[in-house]
């Protein structure tokens, strides 16, 4: 754990970087930093008291296999591989939304057999206090029978309220309607989503087909936590590992299984028996990654062991094009994304503002395996062919679950946070103290710590699920993570840099390693054994003080509402940008699940710098584009869908107006607009067209 005295000095440093960056200079000033988060979660008075419940059959799994654990070394890992469970406290992961549509966020955080998962509903606008209660069961979404992993939610029946959708672990899969009435009712088995019992992680929501009906697809691993052979295996395939479904929603809240017809199951370099051509995936995001209009799927594969021949190379962040109408195919090498890794999660945007989408995805990191499994982003090019520049000046990278990419500090590009660590057995690999990968400059790409973001210290949590959503409505984006179990080490300073020599990267300062079984060598016991803990929640709010400036949006789908609409009523799918004045444009995909187990909130928010302004554009999927000029700084806005593309093609002006303003009078009628509203989006659509003439 770091001293007090080395957080005091992070502490000194970050107000001396604060001081530099807000020298004044000629033209927009784009601070970067400057900022903190502050855990309101260790608060009782927060209301967010919550703990991991493990599996406590893969917990006694562990247990015995300690207990046998002997010298040598080799007999151990072996032991490691065959007989010691995949994460005996679980996969935890987090949605942030708006489950009641009261105007604040709240969170869903999943939780192990027999403990009722949590929905914590936000007091903010009830109290004007950012408190929280947890209305788990009295919502109805307790799923209190099984073990949780990931969830994520979207409006599967376009009636305005958003439905969640919560993933078991080798237990079927629920799916929950909202009532609208702050209740939950569960329908899994009229929809068709439950699937085989499955070892599910991860979903995203998303429309395949662009019929207004959200689909969704989910990340399956393989099929027995109580050991971890497909994670250390080396070779061909491993027998048991487990296809990802896609389930097709077909209106009703029916769906239907369409993995194998729609392509999803046709995993390249994958070969084997059991279920043959299935992958490892830990993470999973329906995303439009080569924005052409229609969702795309990233699979995020782990690999395992290390390749020895390109034939055994399985763990991509695969890349599942869509045609247009649903199905897919794997397009990973012609996406330049063939490089092996034990990726983990993934978060988006345009990290260097040139038009085209980028990702981060997380890995093991080059404390536990060296540089070659850095965590690391991927800049998109024409055509959605992604580039790998490397780390920089980091060097190496640590070990990661959850990301997201958030202009956290407001600075008008996108950020990177990620957390992670992880029980190896042997070991556990506490190298990840909260990473906060600062943009530096101006959408440069090019990335460097901010080691004094964090007030709490993360490096003793194994967090899993990361989400982000502005919880106190102030326009900076505020961090939600959980971890499946905390740790009160003994010894782990002693063990900086022994695995891993000291690289030269910033990060080297805190990598650690905790001896993670009592009989690590002869003669040693319990003094080599750390204490677990429950795992446990973070929710740390943005100090939101260094005058940047902000702007938010919403996006509406129209579909049902809006005359010549496709689009769901949460607009996921939809990519949002924005360009301040006189700065560059940043992008934000809307996303029903990504990171690691988790979601976002779907309010698109954008930092601005010292601009007081800028343009909003949307990409609908379907290809449509609206545009809304003059956003002001602290400007709210509820983007309604305009089936009027400005850069399409139009006989003459007039046609364009005149499907814009039926849309308008539409979406005004329907209250998601006001009259005054609705004559500045118009206003804004004709200038759009011409300028795009």
């Amino acid at each position: 754990m770091r001293n007090t005295t080395y957080v005091c000095r992070l502490a000194v440093l970050g107000l001396v970087a604060l001081a530099l960056t807000t020298v004044t200079v000629s033209g927009p000033l784009y601070a970067d930093g400057g900022v903190v988060y502050n855990d309101i979660s260790l608060n009782p008075a927060s209301g967010l008291a919550w703990s991991r419940t493990p599996s406590p059959h893969r917990l006694a799994v562990r247990d015995a296999a300690v207990a046998k654990s002997p010298y040598p070394r080799p007999t151990i890992f072996a032991i490691r591989s065959e007989e010691t469970p995949q994460k005996a406290w679980g996969a935890p992961g987090i949605v942030v939304f708006d489950y009641d549509n009261d105007g604040d966020l709240d969170l869903y955080v999943t939780n192990g057999p027999d403990t009722s998962n949590s929905l914590f509903s936000s007091q903010l606008v009830e109290t004007g206090n950012l408190t929280f209660v947890d209305v788990g069961v009295a919502s109805g979404a307790d799923a209190y029978s099984q073990e949780s992993s990931g969830a994520c939610a979207g409006d599967i029946d376009n009636d305005g309220d958003q439905d969640l959708y919560v993933l078991g672990t080798g237990v079927p899969n629920i799916l929950y309607e909202n009532q609208g009435d702050g209740t939950f009712v569960d329908i899994t088995a009229a929809a068709g989503v439950a699937g085989s019992g499955r070892h599910a992680v991860g979903c995203s929501f998303g429309d395949i087909d662009n019929d207004g009906l959200l689909d969704v697809v989910v990340a399956n691993t393989y099929d027995n936590w109580d050991h971890r052979i497909a994670t250390f295996h080396v070779g061909s395939t491993y027998e048991g590992m487990e296809h990802n479904y896609l389930f097709k929603n077909q209106g009703g809240n029916v769906f239907a299984d369409v993995s194998a017809s729609a392509g999803i199951e046709n995993v390249s370099n994958m070969s084997g028996p059991g279920l043959t051509g299935a992958a490892f995936t830990w993470a999973i995001a329906m995303v439009d990654l080569d924005e052409d209009g229609d969702i795309d799927i990233l699979s995020v594969d782990n690999q395992g062991g290390p390749p020895t021949r390109f034939s055994e190379e399985r763990g991509w962040n695969r890349f599942f094009e869509n045609d247009g109408s649903g199905h897919f195919t794997d397009a990973t090498a012609s996406h330049g994304l063939i490089r092996w890794g034990g990726w983990m999660g993934s978060s988006y945007g345009d990290f260097n503002c040139d038009g085209y989408m980028d990702f981060f995805a997380t890995n093991l990191g080059g404390f536990v395996t060296g540089p070659v499994a850095n965590s690391q982003w991927f800049l998109g090019g024409p055509g959605g062919v992604f580039t790998r520049p490397g780390v920089g000046s980091l060097i190496v990278t640590p070990f990661g679950w959850g990301t997201v990419a958030i202009d956290y500090d407001n600075d008008a590009d996108a950020d990177i946070v990620y957390h992670g660590s992880v029980d190896i057995f042997t070991l556990i690999a506490a190298d990840n103290p909260g990473v906060m990968l600062t943009n530096d400059g101006s959408c440069s790409a090019n990335f460097s710590w901010d080691q004094g973001v964090f007030l709490r210290d993360h490096q003793v949590r194994d967090v899993n699920g990361v989400a982000s959503g502005d919880l106190n409505g102030d326009g900076f984006q505020d961090l939600v993570s959980v971890s499946n179990f905390d740790f009160v080490p003994n010894i782990y300073d002693l063990f900086a840099g022994i695995l891993v020599p000291f690289s030269g990267s910033p990060f080297d300062a805190v990598s650690r390693f905790e001896p993670g079984t009592k009989q690590l060598t002869p003669g040693f016991d319990h003094y080599l054994y750390p204490t677990f803990l429950p795992g446990s929640l973070s929710v740390e709010i943005n100090s939101a003080d260094n005058g940047n400036h902000w702007v938010e949006t919403t996006l509406v789908g129209g579909v049902g509402v809006i005359g010549g609409a496709i689009n769901n009523r949460d607009g996921i799918g939809a990519i949002v940008s924005f360009t301040p004045e006189g700065g560059k444009t940043s992008m934000q995909p809307i996303l029903g699940g990504s990171s690691y187990a988790s979601q976002n909130s779907l309010t698109a928010g954008f930092g601005m710098g010292a601009a007081d302004e800028g343009t909003l554009d949307v990409l609908w999927p379907g290809g449509v584009r609206n545009r809304l000029y003059d956003v002001g700084h602290g400007e709210k806005i509820t983007f309604p869908e305009i089936p009027c593309s400005y850069d399409g093609t139009w006989g003459n002006k007039g046609q364009y107006v005149d499907c814009v303003t039926h849309a308008l009078n539409d979406a005004k009628a329907a209250g998601v607009i006001s009259e005054n509203g609705k004559a500045r989006f118009l206003l804004s659509a004709k200038q759009a067209f011409d300028d795009e003439q």
